[in-house]
């Protein structure tokens, strides 16, 4: 079957076009994952608002070059799967207080990382998570109020 799709007339192989993910896609998948990742930490997640559990991704994707003949050919036949290009991210957070924000930091990083490659092709560059503020079971109902 897969001989097939090689011997339809019409456009030749190379010139069938090519797959592009825009900074848009890239950055609903790291938010997603994200705010997945930062749901398993229940010691953190319970004390962050409902409205406050979306993290905020900056992103900047930069397309690969169109390989050659010769390196798409090479890619197939050692089976593996072309980058479609380079991804740097800057995730910004609100996480509960107190928990292991490293830890959470960390995950984050690693869950993007893997799966913007699996899902969107993509090699993440650079990541940065920041974090933007800490919510703690003191200041749950108010923005403005100091806790001592």
């Amino acid at each position: 079957m897969s001989g097939e799709a090689d011997e339809r007339p019409g456009v030749p192989r190379g010139e069938r076009g090519a797959t592009a993910v825009t900074d848009r896609v890239v950055a609903k998948i790291a938010a997603r994952v994200a705010r997945e990742t930062l749901s398993r930490f229940a010691d953190s997640s319970g004390h962050v608002p409902p409205g406050r559990r979306t993290p905020h991704v900056s992103t900047s994707v930069r397309q690969a070059p169109e390989p050659t003949g010769a390196a798409r050919d090479a890619e197939s036949a050692a089976g593996l799967r072309a980058v479609l290009g380079e991804a740097r991210l800057h995730i910004t957070v609100e996480l509960g207080y107190p928990s292991d924000i490293g830890e959470q930091c960390a995950a984050v990083r690693r869950e993007v990382t893997e799966r913007v490659r699996a899902w969107a092709g993509m090699e993440v560059s650079d990541l940065a998570v920041s974090v933007e503020r800490l919510h703690s079971a003191h200041t749950r109902h108010t923005d403005r109020e100091r806790v001592r």
